[in-house]
């Protein structure tokens, strides 16, 4: 009665045909990931399960290039690429939005303009290296009507706005990039349950135009709810592989506190 929808409505999951394999990680190993593989599909959402302190944050961020990998290899468009810096994990078309977006993803005294076409200027670049203005704040405004974004101006501080309302222009300076892959840590952590769902519907558009998703959460009826496939990583090691439609927070809990679940097919 207080969101005005049903409980079983939060997570709108839709099926989406999967594409080509868009990324590929091989025995990655580095500081708490212990030999993971996996592989992603276009127009797919992964989920990535497990407790906190399992190693979700530190795989995800080896792979946008936060966190340097040891062993291992990273496949993009059945080409092996190394990334050594986030720099050029957004070259390579991989955006990381972080689970503590005070801390990593935003810049709490910049406007919601600047934060949200930080990562993006150079789009904006003209060919006599000044900033096309009007360009920049015609897009900023676009991706504020898509995403709801309520906000007096796209110059208000970010700071002052709601929790729900930041994590739109994080997911937002993410997307301005234009990214492959898409990784989505915690994205509705501190959020209320109607941003929540548009969180959620967003996501879906995403994965309709055929954008790579990983989404890592702690929330299992989020994970359950959102994924096509789920991982679930326990002191960093897979310990389950599952389909979303055999998936249950029993067969989770139990892979995320060390019981290996593995089915070598599905990472597939």
């Amino acid at each position: 009665m207080m969101v005005g929808r049903k409980l079983q409505e939060q997570y709108p999951r839709i099926n989406v045909p999967r594409g080509n394999i868009a990324l590929e990680v091989k025995n990655l190993n580095g500081v708490g990931v212990n030999d993971i593989s996996f592989s992603l599909h276009e127009g797919e959402i992964l989920g990535i399960s497990g407790l906190m302190g399992s190693g979700r944050t530190e795989l995800m961020k080896m792979i946008y290039g936060a966190n340097p990998a040891k062993l291992g290899e990273i496949i993009l468009n059945d080409k092996s690429i190394k990334i050594g810096s986030p720099r050029e994990g957004l070259t390579n078309g991989i955006v990381y939005i972080s689970e503590d977006r005070k801390k990593d993803g935003l810049i709490l005294g910049m406007s919601v303009k600047e934060n949200m076409s930080l990562n993006a200027l150079n789009y904006f670049i003209s060919k006599f290296n000044k900033l096309r203005l009007t360009e920049e704040q015609d897009v900023v405004n676009d991706f504020i009507e898509l995403f709801n974004i309520k906000t007096p101006s796209i110059n208000q501080t970010i700071g002052f706005l709601s929790g729900g309302n930041q994590q739109k222009v994080a997911i937002a300076k993410g997307l301005m990039t234009r990214p492959n892959i898409l990784i989505l840590d915690e994205p509705t952590r501190g959020v209320d349950v109607g941003a929540k769902k548009e969180i959620y519907q967003l996501v879906n558009q995403f994965k309709q135009q055929g954008l790579s998703v990983i989404l890592v959460s702690s929330d299992m009826p989020e994970i359950l709810g959102m994924s096509d496939r789920i991982l679930v990583i326990h002191e960093g090691r897979v310990t389950g592989h599952f389909l979303s439609c055999e998936a249950t927070q029993e067969k989770l809990m139990a892979a995320a506190v060390g019981k290996i679940q593995e089915n070598t097919d599905v990472a597939k």
